[in-house]
This record gives C-alpha cells, sequence and structure tokens, in this order.
C-alpha cells in the first residue's frame, strides 16, 4: 500500500508498506506480524520525459508494529538516501 507522496528536494518521496507475512488467498489479514516498509524515490513527471524511478527496502531487524511507524521511517530513509547520495552521483546510480 502506497501513504502520501511528497516532495523532497525536487524528487518524490513515496512510502510503500507492507505486510511481513503475505496474506494466503481465504484468510484475513494478520497484522499481528507487523509491517515491512520500502519507499520509492521517483522524478516528477513532466517535460514528455519518461520519470526515472528506484525502489530501496528498509533492512530492519524486525517487522514495524504498525504501519505508521513504517511510513514514518520509510519516509525518513528516503530523505536520508536523497541527502547521503554523493557529489557526482545520483540517487538513479546503482549501490
Amino acid at each position: 500500500m502506497a501513504d502520501g507522496i511528497h516532495l523532497y528536494k525536487g524528487l518524490e518521496v513515496c512510502p510503500l508498506i507492507f505486510l511481513h507475512v503475505a496474506t494466503r488467498p481465504g484468510s484475513a489479514h494478520d497484522y499481528d506480524e507487523g509491517f515491512d516498509a520500502a519507499v520509492r524515490i521517483k522524478e516528477p513527471d513532466g517535460d514528455g520525459l519518461k520519470a526515472r524511478s528506484r525502489v530501496f527496502h528498509l533492512h530492519v531487524e524486525r517487522p514495524f508494529l504498525c504501519t505508521g511507524d513504517a511510513r514514518r521511517a520509510s519516509t525518513a530513509y528516503g530523505e536520508l538516501l536523497i541527502d547521503e547520495c554523493t557529489p557526482g552521483k545520483t540517487i538513479w546510480d546503482g549501490e
């Protein structure tokens, strides 16, 4: 699930939050197992050019207990990646 795209230094930062344990067909969601998070960083659409985008997964020891914590961590991680981008490189360059 995506929640709340916002602009940070000219890039769209979109937290991506999903269940830690996938829901099996015919079963209810298991929110007690927690949530995992990733962040999509994307150039805004415009000028008829195809916008670049990249997804970064948060690697944490345990799942987040609630979606709010996962969303905040995902947003903060995206901003950190943008801030710490090495001079002469872009967020789109491979790690």
